[in-house]
């Protein structure tokens, strides 16, 4: 049945429950449940986690009820050895059936096909165990049918429905098996077979023990019994429910965690978010180490801006974001920022690989390629074409957070930085779409001769803010 929706936050302190008082913990439990429903439907990590769960859940459900079943098969051979067993055997079979069929109707929230199977099982079980066997020959009461303690089996069905179904629908569990146990209790004790002759006989064989005939009298149900069974069973249903309350607690505390972490993606690069998650502090201390840093541009976007409408301005800059976000990320890069009709990226934060010089490069001509894909469309569309221009540089930079307690960033700082920002400002003059530092060449490793196919070089490039000018490559 449904899978109970949880919190999608935070779960609730601990402190709130009082172990002793039971009305807070229901208070608690049914607040928490109302809360949930409503997060629940808006978030879609939660939801993904629901039918993950349930899909995991019912399958191993149903192999265990399964594999229970099958042993039940083996030891009711063992009870009984004679050929009336294949009566409950047949019937086991259909009891495995019945949990394919549960199986393959699963759904997460409310389905009346499952919930009909799931009252098939208890109905068909309460009927198996207190209807007489039809091939059995003696001719005795319907009440004895309770002296084999077939209860017990209903431990298998809700032991295995705690693994795929939700709280609400195990502790519902124990109040249908009541009133069907009970149900059937009744109509073997008004409408069963009674043999009065019977329970004659032993009574005047113990008539000095009534205590003793009311326990073994072959026409008596035993309501006593009969209630403390279904009491017993509604309390373990209680018990349960609790714990998978608890469990879909847990489950949706950390589809909420996955929901937060997908939240800051959409602000920080996945590899810094997966490098924050896994720490229980800031990423590190201040250090320094080498890494590719790139700047890119759209050239002459101050005019683009004063000439268009602010909605056709924000679509171009989501459009333009998105491309060049794509390009970093499949090579491997983090997009620090963006600088309102620009973007910095570092390939190398946090943690440095021998490919990023390679991969900064192969970064810079993705974004020029998509671009002229985008610009192709845009003049299929009469629209003006937009320029790309990119900067890129190697060598060392100062990497850490900084901040304070209560707002912390990952920062990317330094002389590579600045180079890397003003080879990207000199495509202008170099009439050029990409600039790219020689030692940035000089570190792509064996991956250099493709990279360089299609560049120029253009030694020594004064730097503004910097004394020695440095050997760059072109692309045109």
């Amino acid at each position: 049945m449904d899978i109970e929706p949880q919190n999608s936050g935070a779960t609730k302190p601990a402190s709130r429950l009082n172990p002793i008082n039971l009305l807070p913990l229901l208070r608690y439990v049914r607040t928490t449940r109302l809360e949930d429903e409503t997060r629940a439907r808006s978030n879609r990590h939660i939801q993904m986690a629901l039918e993950e769960e349930k899909r995991i859940g019912m399958r191993i459900a149903i192999w265990a009820r399964t594999v229970g079943l099958v042993i039940v098969a083996i030891l009711l051979v063992f009870l009984n050895p004679r050929l009336e067993v294949l009566y409950y055997e047949a019937l086991l079979a259909g009891f495995i059936i019945l949990g394919v069929l549960q199986l393959r109707m699963a759904r997460v929230g409310q389905s009346r096909a499952e919930l009909g199977l799931i009252f098939a099982d208890f109905i068909l079980l309460t009927f198996v165990l207190l209807a007489p066997n039809p091939f059995v020959q003696e001719n005795w009461p319907g009440a004895i049918q309770t002296r084999f303690d077939g209860f017990d089996y209903f431990y298998i069905l809700l032991a295995a429905g705690t693994l795929a179904y939700s709280w609400r629908t195990i502790l519902s569990y124990g109040g249908w098996v009541a009133i069907a146990w009970m149900s059937g209790i009744a109509a073997i004790h008004f409408l069963g077979k009674v043999i009065p002759e019977l329970g004659d006989k032993i009574s005047a064989v113990l008539a000095d023990s009534p205590r003793l005939f009311e326990l073994i009298d072959p026409n008596s149900v035993n309501f006593p019994l009969r209630i403390q069974e279904v009491v017993i069973f509604m309390i373990a249903s209680a018990i349960l429910a609790l714990k998978g309350w608890r469990s879909n607690q847990l489950l949706m505390h950390q589809a909420a965690l996955a929901s937060e972490r997908a939240n800051l993606s959409r602000y920080f690069p996945p590899n810094l978010v997966d490098e924050l998650a896994q720490k229980t502090k800031p990423v590190g201390e201040v250090r320094s180490q080498e890494i590719a840093v790139l700047f890119a541009d759209i050239v002459g976007f101050t005019h683009f801006a004063e000439n268009h409408e602010p909605t056709e301005v924000v679509a171009v800059l989501r459009r333009f974001h998105a491309l060049l976000e794509n390009a970093v990320f499949s090579n491997g890069g983090t997009l620090d920022k963006f600088l309102g009709d620009g973007v910095m990226a570092s390939f190398g934060t946090p943690n440095p690989r021998p490919e990023d010089a390679a991969n900064a490069l192969q970064c810079g001509k993705d974004m020029l390629v998509a671009m002229e894909n985008w610009n192709a469309e845009r003049r299929e569309m009469q629209l003006p074409e937009i320029r790309l221009s990119v900067g890129i540089h190697y060598g060392a930079a100062i990497l850490g957070d900084i901040g304070s307690e209560r707002r912390l960033e990952f920062a990317t700082l330094g002389d590579t930085v600045n180079v890397a920002a003003r080879l990207e400002n000199a495509t202008r003059s170099l009439a050029c779409r990409l600039v790219a530092s020689d030692n940035l060449l000089k570190h792509t490793g064996t991956a250099r001769d493709a990279l360089c196919a299609s560049l120029e070089p253009h030694p020594a490039l004064a730097i503004r803010g910097r004394e020695t000018a440095i050997d760059v490559w072109l692309l045109r």
